[in-house]
């Protein structure tokens, strides 16, 4: 059952989402916007589960949308928005408690308005173990906001646009199992050698162990990636495997 909605009043702030099958996870989604956001939005491909029935169950304006790429798909979801302000979250994140008072703090002084976006860092869960650093992200953003073409890791389309940092986190639950993450990866790295490959680039034996190398270094001698034990040398190992596989991929294409 869904939670009951705070007392305090919701901000001008659309909370954005696109799934597909994530049944088990929406409600944590968007139980962590409802008192902060004004509407909520669920643009969803085609679940085969109960994904829109739970996200409508939580308060969700659900609207249906054949996969268009995950950056198409996401720049279609914004223009749903009614509001000023969007909030931008995957279904499976969550912000993290302590960031809704920041938000709010936020739009009170009005400082909100002195950029265009907003990054909150994203705190990555691997199999129940919350890792090491975090990865600063623009998800409280003007409304408008597009992504530049691509099929995989979009990236936002920064022209004009003015950044600027809030102390504050949402949380990510990478996967459900290790067998679902390496399969994701390998989803990934199949869409990402094919773009590459489009935009006339090549790769050489080299790349792949040069880049899977640099990664590992920077996680565990700059980022302290060893204190997150066996779990996180099981996460770190698979994202290494992953590049190593999308330049072997775009290889093969080459």
């Amino acid at each position: 059952m869904p939670i009951p909605a705070p007392a305090t009043a919701p901000l001008p702030i659309s909370g954005v989402v696109i799934t597909q099958n994530e049944g088990d996870r929406i409600g944590r989604c968007l139980d962590s916007m409802r008192g902060l956001c004004a509407e909520l939005i669920v643009v969803d491909s085609g679940s085969t589960d109960d994904t829109v029935a739970v996200a409508a169950a939580h308060g969700a304006r659900v609207v249906h949308q054949d996969w268009l790429g995950y950056a198409a798909q996401k720049t279609f979801a914004n223009t749903l928005a009614v509001h000023d302000w969007l909030l931008l979250l995957d279904a499976d994140e969550w912000l993290s408690p302590g960031t809704e008072p920041e938000i709010r703090a936020l739009f009170a002084n009005g400082r909100v308005e002195t950029a265009d976006a907003w990054l909150l860092t994203r705190r990555n869960w691997f199999l129940g173990h919350r890792l090491r650093g975090g990865e600063p992200m623009e998800r409280l953003v003007r409304a408008g906001w597009r992504y530049l073409p691509s099929q995989v890791h979009e990236r936002p389309d920064l022209e004009g646009k003015t950044v600027a940092t809030l102390d504050a986190d949402f949380e990510h639950d990478t996967s459900r199992s290790h067998a679902e993450h390496v399969a994701k990866l390998s989803k990934y790295a199949a869409l990402w050698a094919q773009q590459r490959r489009d935009a006339g680039k090549r790769a050489n034996a080299f790349d792949g162990p040069l880049h899977a190398t640099a990664y590992l270094l920077k996680q565990y001698l700059l980022r302290g990636a060893l204190l997150d034990g066996a779990p996180g040398w099981r996460f770190h190992k698979a994202q290494a495997d992953y590049v190593l596989e999308k330049y072997r991929r775009l290889r093969a294409m080459s």
